[in-house]
């Protein structure tokens, strides 16, 4: 008499699961692996990166965050991480421009810190040639960020000064050298341990804010990009040249109900009858800004500065320190170690 057939158990895969809002929510587990969506990507993720908006979404502050879309009383959203890289596995019914084994990276909706992930094929780009998947994580969010809050928001050109509050951590880094790629005269802002770190990404000066206040400071600047928030407005404000741009990408000690918002306003009446102007900055999820960044990256006009790589398991402990803001550079879980590292 034959044996009576079994179904085979379902694939699984490694990812880190949020049940709840908090700090310590997050958990490494083993999960239903998914299969392609129809209309999206199927992504073997090799790298992600860690980004404060993962820390935002996992604590679901502020509150705001959590009417966004996210989930009002707990997450909607199992597995967090929003910045990969990786390979295509599969694409989904009406998907083209995409094919099995393409390396691509992008900003995704969640769902990043797993080994599988349908993404939109209008969230990725391609990841060229002499570009490594780690690098490549690195890209969405943070250099996308700091390449909007210069060539848009700020206008930077040729010759300007540009002063980057925030100098060492991970929008920073990328703001530093592509500043010097735009061809300005690059300040950084960072502590005394980092000094070192952000004159070597091409900052022309640095100021420890540990040993010079920075209102005293006497230079003054075309363009400054805050992105710590925790110097006042007027004090930014007299740093300006005329006519100069304060590129805000923080708003410093935040609301936890509302978040950013008062900053912002605050920031934004001050320009009244000011020639100077005040420019809050949010990050655009765009593939063709992605472009940009990985053909600078290619050609080794900026540098992805990496300060720890991590395998999924250890990313817990790591989240929950991001919450501090004092994380230097970027932070790359390594999903796939074996090429994590490797150029496209």
């Amino acid at each position: 008499m034959n044996a009576p057939l079994t179904a085979a158990a379902p694939p699984t895969m490694r990812a880190l699961l949020q049940r709840r809002y908090g700090a310590d929510a997050v958990a490494f587990a083993e999960v239903p692996a998914p299969t392609a969506a129809p209309g999206a990507v199927l992504i073997q993720v090799v790298s992600a990166a860690l980004n404060r908006g993962d820390w935002h979404l996992l604590t679901g502050t502020p509150y705001a965050v959590r009417l966004a879309g996210y989930g009002v009383l707990r997450p909607n959203r199992a597995i967090p991480g929003m910045a990969v890289a990786g390979r295509v596995v599969a694409v989904g019914a009406g998907v083209t421009g995409f094919a099995p084994g393409d390396g691509v990276l992008g900003e995704i909706d969640g769902g990043g810190f797993a080994e599988r992930v349908n993404a939109a094929p209008g969230a990725l780009a391609k990841i060229p040639a002499g570009v490594s998947f780690e690098q490549a994580a690195t890209l969405p969010i943070s250099g996308t960020t700091a390449l909007q809050g210069l060539r848009d928001a700020g206008a930077l050109k040729a010759g300007e000064s540009l002063l980057v509050i925030g100098a060492a951590g991970g929008v920073g880094g990328f703001a530093v050298q592509l500043g010097r790629h735009f061809g300005a005269e690059v300040t950084g802002v960072c502590s005394a341990k980092n000094v070192e770190g952000v004159r070597a990404m091409g900052a022309h000066h640095v100021i420890d804010y540990t040993a010079t206040r920075l209102g005293d400071h006497p230079a003054r600047f075309d363009v400054i990009l805050d992105l710590v928030g925790a110097e006042p407005l007027a004090s930014l404000r007299r740093m300006l040249k005329p006519g100069g741009r304060l590129v805000s990408g923080s708003g410093g000690q935040d609301n936890v109900v509302l978040g950013p918002m008062f900053p912002i306003l605050r920031g934004l009446l001050s320009n009244l009858g000011a020639t100077e102007r005040f420019i809050p900055l949010m990050n655009k999820p765009t593939p063709s800004d992605l472009e940009v960044l990985c053909a600078l990256v290619a050609e080794g006009a900026i540098t992805p500065d990496i300060s720890a790589r991590i395998g999924l398991s250890e990313a817990p402990g790591y989240l929950d320190r991001m919450g501090e803001g004092h994380t230097r550079g970027k932070v790359v879980i390594q999903i796939d170690a074996d090429s994590a590292r490797s150029a496209r």
